[in-house]
């Protein structure tokens, strides 16, 4: 329960915050049978996108799902996230697994680096404060 709040009602960009719940969303899937930590992802130096501090220093043998989850939560990792992203088909299943869970609110609906965008008035990529909560 909320006891206090800041501008509830209004929606705010989620930039980054959404790698947390993304992670959350990866790890329901292992839970579920769906997914495996150890499964080791491949990509191309085209999958690289800007922010990429620990995915560009692997290009060769890639990394486990595991480890794409530490990069984007603790190094905020552009290209570990979009590769997460892959992994639960992309942003609009994030979404729907947000609604399963309750959030009814909170969308996600680019890959980075476009979803860092905050527009005025644009609700793509946006949360409610209380939805993250």
């Amino acid at each position: 329960q909320i006891l206090e709040s800041f501008r509830p009602e209004e929606r705010f960009p989620m930039m980054s915050t959404f790698k947390v719940l993304l992670c959350g969303a990866v790890l329901s899937r292992i839970d579920a049978g769906q997914e495996q930590l150890g499964r080791r992802i491949h990509y191309s130096h085209n999958d690289l996108v800007e922010y990429s501090p620990l995915t560009q220093k692997h290009l060769t043998d890639g990394m486990t799902v595991r480890q794409l989850c530490i990069a984007a939560v603790t190094m905020s990792d552009d290209t570990a996230a979009n590769l997460l992203l892959t992994t639960i088909i992309g942003p609009k299943e994030r979404t729907a697994f947000l609604h399963n869970m309750g959030d009814h609110v909170t969308r996600l609906d680019r890959w980075e680096p476009e979803l860092n965008e905050a527009i005025i008035n644009d609700e793509r990529d946006t949360e409610l404060p209380g939805a993250m909560a």
